[in-house]
Formats: structure tokens, sequence, C-alpha cells
């Protein structure tokens, strides 16, 4: 597949009008154009407002020829776990490091109406040579439009929709949330709660498929009551777990579809003096370090969330350089990882 490379559009402005401009020097410019965390906010708005004034635009062939291919990667983020985003960081700050690349963050708020013309807003002034975008971020439309129109490659992190409009990481959330199911079911449980994710994250959607049909599979029918709304967070964990816990049946087994509700489970059920997993059973999703921080250790779903960040990196790279051979995708399998929380239902 190919990518498309950013137009190197000049206008007649140079580095320095833009620093007289904003009353600044070209080191400090630079530093804005860089995305580097040294720049005082109200000068990086002067700045910014300046480049866009004059229409600046770096010369990108010799920016690049200087740097050897050092690329600058935006990881553009909007995820509200902790854990997910750390272990997102830890594969592609590592893969970045390695390879002599530069990696900048940028939060991007979905709740915000005018999200999409901030993002494109920073996308002119970023000078990213390509963008990462894990989920939910990935699979907004006019996120996708707006990085396109900016003339920027971009790798996906398992996207729920359009896989084909770009390279992308794949991961198989749904058949994993089944195989989860399944092993509960096959430990004898039978009356399972599920925590749900967000409902505009793909891969939320995409885990509670995975458990109904593993309930199906077994001919075991969905309770309405049995399934809470969740928002990947601990605090939407714990008033999940107050949910489940509050019926008159509760269930023996909670899946709750991320790590960080899981943990809020086991805590809510600690405090309701519930024996973890011998009154109940709780497993999590992604295997984030909170997993083997709590007591019991999380029984889990093992995503490779370091790995496949570091392998968008490794895959942007392979299109910035103009690899022949570059894939247009790569899947990265999950994993059942058993540890303390879970066991058979009481007898």
């Amino acid at each position: 597949m190919s990518v498309k490379t950013r137009a190197n559009k000049q206008s007649g402005a140079t580095i320095k009008d833009v620093a007289n401009a904003a009353g600044v020097s070209a080191m400090t410019v630079s530093r804005v154009l860089n995305a580097e965390p040294n720049v005082r906010p109200a000068t990086r708005e002067r700045v910014q407002s300046a480049i866009l004034e004059l229409n600046y635009r770096p010369n990108l062939s010799a920016r690049n020829l200087a740097r050897a291919n050092a690329y600058f990667i935006g990881l553009l983020y909007d995820n509200p776990s902790a854990g997910y985003i750390s272990e997102l960081l830890i594969g592609a700050l590592n893969r970045c490091r390695s390879s002599g690349y530069h990696l900048v963050l940028e939060s991007c708020g979905a709740a915000d109406e005018d999200w999409t013309s901030q993002i494109a807003d920073m996308l002119r002034t970023s000078n990213f040579d390509g963008v990462i975008m894990p989920p939910p971020v990935c699979d907004h439309p006019d996120v996708l439009d707006a990085v396109a129109a900016a003339g920027i490659p971009y790798v996906r992190i398992a996207p729920d929709t359009d896989i084909d409009r770009a390279p992308c990481i794949l991961t198989d959330d749904r058949a994993a949330a089944r195989r989860m199911t399944e092993y509960l079911i096959g430990l004898g449980h039978t009356r399972i709660g599920f925590i749900l994710g967000p409902t505009e994250h793909g891969a939320s959607r995409e885990r509670h498929a995975g458990f109904l049909e593993g309930l199906a599979a077994h001919g075991i029918e969905s309770d309405p009551a049995l399934i809470a709304a969740g928002a990947f967070t601990y605090k939407s964990g714990l008033e999940a777990a107050d949910v489940l816990l509050s019926l008159e049946q509760r269930p023996t087994a909670i899946f709750a579809s991320n790590d960080d509700m899981a943990v809020a489970v086991i805590a809510l059920a600690h405090k309701h003096a519930l024996d973890v997993p011998h009154d109940l059973t709780v497993v999590g999703f992604d295997d984030t370090q909170t997993a083997t921080a709590i007591w019991p250790q999380l029984t889990t779903v093992r995503q490779p969330i370091s790995d496949m960040s570091s392998a968008a990196v490794e895959l942007l790279a392979s299109h910035l350089n103009g690899d022949e051979n570059a894939v247009a995708r790569c899947e990265i399998r999950s994993e059942i990882v058993i540890r303390d929380s879970s066991t058979g239902p009481a007898r």
C-alpha cells in the first residue's frame, strides 16, 4: 500500500521572518516546530500565530538531510486508561530511542466539540513526519481526514473500521474475549457479569461481541441484568461492580473489558467481604502493570500493547523510508494469562 508524503509547499517566509514577527530567536522557533516541551505557552502561541500568519513551511528535504532520517513521530491518543497509555508509551518510546527517532505525544479530547479542528491546527504546526493513532482516535473518520489533508503518513493501532484505509497494527479483541468467556464457562461459571468499555471505542465493542459469542457457543443466553456500563476507568469499574454485586442473584464471575475496571471489581469485592476467587472470580483484559500489582493477581487477556506500539513505529518508518517490502498490516495475537483471581464457582 502506498502512503502519501507531505507536500513541500514553501511560502516566501523564512524561520528568521517568523522569529522577528514573534519577537523571539530562531532557536525558539525551531523548538516550537519540533514540539519541544521547554517553551512557555505564551511564547509557543506567539510563534504558532506567526507561522500561520506568514504561511511558513519548513524546508523538509533540507531538514531531513540534516538530521539523517531522525523522524519526528506524533502519537495522538485519547484513552482514559492510564495502564493502557503507559504500555503504549513504553513500546513506542523504546522503538524510537533505538532507531534515533523522536516521539511527541498529543492528547486529543474527543469530548471537545471542535476537537477535529484542534487536531488540524496542531498538525499544521507540528512538523510531524508521521503519526501513530491508537483507539479510539484511529476510528474517527474526521480525524483521519484531517491527518490525510495535512499530507502526513499515519499508522493505526487496532482500528475497528475501514482497516484498508492506511497501514495498521491489528489485534484479535473479539476472539480473545470469546476465549476468555469460554475459559470461565470451562471453570463451571454460567452466570457471568460483563463490564463494558466506552461505546465509541472499537475495542470495547469487539470485546463485548466476543463475550456474547462465547456465551452463545455454549447455549447460554445473555442476561441484560449482568451487563454493566463502564468507561475503561477505575471509577467506572467501581460503579459497575456495585451494580452487579447488588443484584439479588449476583454473578459468580465478572469479566471486565479492561484491567483498570477489573481491579476496581476486586477492590469492591473485598469491601463486601467477598473472597476472590472463591466467592467471586474476576478477570480483565490488557495485562497492564496493575494486573500484577494487586492481590490476588489478575487473570486477564494479555494484549501486547507495547509490542503493538513498537510495531507501529517500525511500520510507519518503513513507509517513510519508501521500503518497497513494507506491509499494509500486521496482526499481533493476544493470550490468556491465568493467575490467582479465577477458579470454579462455589458449590
